[in-house]
């Protein structure tokens, strides 16, 4: 009996080891399961899925962006947190030569010649030009990630014909300055070879660099040219999905929400926007405009797919914590809600947004209590894309001067203060 205890307590011993084995399989096995499937129902957002990371980025953010400017896209509105992100981060921002104003000579193709050269090196770009492929990686750090945003062609061109009633020769010949009268008949108008024609047809794919008269009819073109599109931009946002094109950006660029906030920027008042309801009316814009219409067809296509990849509860998590913290903000700075107001409403002359004519009323914000001093990050918020982009110039000046001349710094709205123009000559 005595030999045989021994054997006993080895083999109640080898059995307890393959329990315990045994359990930490069934652990393993078990904890594996459950984190996959937290994958799919959202359980554990903030360590598993890339969709719903921390809204504080873990990785360095990334520091050289070229966003394409397009028109009438809701692009200002980017524009202003790429510039406010780079003003934060001391980056600089290529910014137009005096010569082209505050775009880069558009509608000429962009040229590194364009850029003022206190505002080189860059590491960001955000102002209108024409996309041109060379010249932006010849001025552009290798690293740079390329944006744009495109909007669906029947809002777009409405907004177009509106805002540029007055520039462009197309919409000018029209009589009543009637959209359905250029649309039933647009080659009456229409002069491609004029200047600013490019805002009467195709206008994404002018912006894109690409060629707005080219028939719809080659079934090469544009499947090469949306290649080469998809070739080079990262990422490409919709104005319609606006906060969610937002998200997949902060996600591009490993940024923070607080990077993101915004308030909407070169808004129309109602008055100014033109009714396009009926089925007939939209038609004709997709057919005039029918290379932008496929253009963006095919990237709201993607747009879905990327989202879907992300995992599209996580990004509406996500969007509706933006919406919060854009709250939050804006209660800041407005005391509540911000209001829209007419130009010449604006107390504050620097907040007043640009108007492209007498027939077009863009809207812009006053902040409460409009003297000094202003919260800075509330001014930047609501300053508008020409005041912003010289404001930026003469502050990227005296920063490239500091190093041989000495200066006292300027406030931001001593900054705001239009350049003083030569007298005109005597004949």
């Amino acid at each position: 009996m005595a030999c045989t205890l021994p054997s006993l307590f080895y083999s109640a011993k080898t059995m307890s080891r393959k329990k315990a084995l045994l359990l930490l399989l069934l652990a393993f096995s078990t904890g594996t399961l459950l984190l996959r499937q937290s994958a799919h129902l959202g359980w554990f957002p903030k360590l598993l899925s890339f969709s719903c990371a921390p809204l504080l980025s873990l990785r360095p953010k990334h520091t050289a962006v070229a966003f394409l400017k397009t028109h009438k896209t809701a692009s200002t509105t980017v524009q202003n947190l790429l510039f406010r992100f780079a003003e934060r981060h001391n980056l600089t921002v290529a910014l137009p030569h005096h010569a082209c104003d505050h775009q880069f000579c558009y509608p000429r193709n962009f040229s590194a010649r364009f850029v003022h050269p206190y505002t080189l090196p860059p590491r960001f770009i955000a102002s209108h030009l024409r996309f041109n492929r060379e010249e932006l990686r010849r001025l552009m750090p290798n690293d740079t990630i390329y944006v744009t945003i495109l909007r669906e062609p029947v809002t777009m061109f409405e907004s177009l014909f509106s805002y540029y009633n007055q520039y462009c020769p197309a919409f000018k010949r029209v009589p009543n300055g009637s959209m359905e009268v250029f649309l039933d008949n647009p080659h009456s108008y229409y002069r491609p070879h004029e200047k600013y024609a490019m805002y009467a047809r195709n206008t994404l794919v002018y912006d894109l660099g690409g060629d707005p008269e080219h028939s719809p009819g080659d079934p090469t073109y544009l499947p090469e040219f949306i290649h080469q599109v998809e070739s080079i931009f990262s990422l490409v946002m919709l104005a319609e999905y606006f906060d969610e094109s937002l998200v997949l950006l902060r996600h591009l660029l490993d940024w923070d929400l607080d990077d993101i906030l915004y308030v909407k920027l070169n808004m129309r008042s109602p008055e100014s926007k033109l009714n396009v309801t009926s089925a007939r009316l939209a038609a004709q814009i997709r057919a005039w405009n029918a290379l932008d219409a496929r253009l963006y067809d095919h990237f709201n296509s993607t747009f879905w797919r990327k989202l879907n990849e992300v995992g599209r509860d996580c990004v509406q998590k996500e969007v509706h914590a933006l919406h919060q913290a854009c709250e939050r903000l804006a209660h800041r700075c407005f005391r509540g809600q911000p209001q829209m107001r007419p130009a010449m409403q604006i107390k504050n002359k620097e907040l007043r947004p640009w108007q492209p004519s007498t027939k077009v009323d863009i809207v812009g914000y006053d902040l409460p209590g409009s003297g000094p001093p202003l919260d800075e990050q509330c001014l930047k918020l609501v300053m508008p894309e020409v005041q912003y982009s010289r404001y930026l110039l003469r502050k990227q000046s005296l920063r490239n001067r500091r190093r041989t001349t000495p200066h006292r710094p300027l406030s931001p709205r001593g900054l705001l203060r239009p350049p003083r123009h030569q007298p005109p000559k005597a004949a």
